[in-house]
């Protein structure tokens, strides 16, 4: 068997200077890349704004079915709110919700997430804030757009539920007929949106 002389080693094989630096400027490259994406709040407020905006609907609907009664959401650019109270103006006819501190919904935890936004969205009619309200305020960085009719997601608008769980628009008689047709949120930050669909006559949120 063929030795090799002493103070000598085979040729091994390996990576040159010039590689190791190539691999170097491509990790720094990926490193700055997925970082910045990374440490961006922005990729990530839209699905959380959606995904609470949808737990605390779905909320809605199941408090509708477990108290057998109307439980409303007040729809607006700003945020989502749940309560219970329906008023409205005998001269105007106006319809509007959460008006009385007593027909608040509270929050299936005990208390609303307490941002900023939630925090200046969430007062109530004696313009304090209520922690513990089914409420949420949307970040600043988010953007809400509707396929829904004008008064439904406007300043002042809302949808409802039934008893049975199915949804009405703002104009709709408690008890009558539903012209809720389904309604799609689309919740943007940044370059980033997360779907919100609420579906005719089932209420399903999905």
């Amino acid at each position: 068997m063929f030795m090799p002389p002493a103070g000598t080693r085979p040729d091994r094989a390996g990576f040159t200077m010039v590689e190791l630096i190539m691999v170097m400027v491509l990790i720094g490259i990926l490193g700055a890349v997925a970082g910045s994406r990374f440490f961006d709040r922005e990729v990530f407020e839209a699905r959380a704004y959606a995904d609470q905006a949808k737990a605390l609907i779905r909320y809605a609907q199941k408090l509708a079915i477990a108290q057998n009664r109307p439980v409303f959401v007040r729809s607006t650019p700003a945020g989502f709110a749940v309560c219970f109270d329906l008023a409205v103006n005998a001269t105007s006819g106006a319809r509007t919700v959460c008006n009385t501190a007593a027909d608040l919904a509270q929050a299936p935890g005990g208390a609303n997430n307490g941002t900023t936004a939630t925090r200046a969205f969430c007062i109530a009619p004696d313009n304090l804030y209520i922690a513990n309200w089914a409420c949420l305020g949307r970040p600043p960085s988010v953007a809400v757009a509707s396929t829904a009719a004008r008064n439904e997601m406007a300043d002042s608008g809302f949808f409802f539920f039934d008893s049975a769980g199915r949804p009405f628009n703002r104009n709709d008689t408690v008890g009558g007929a539903s012209s809720f047709a389904r309604l799609t949120l689309n919740v943007d930050s940044g370059n980033q949106r997360a779907t919100l669909n609420i579906e005719a006559e089932t209420g399903y949120v999905f």
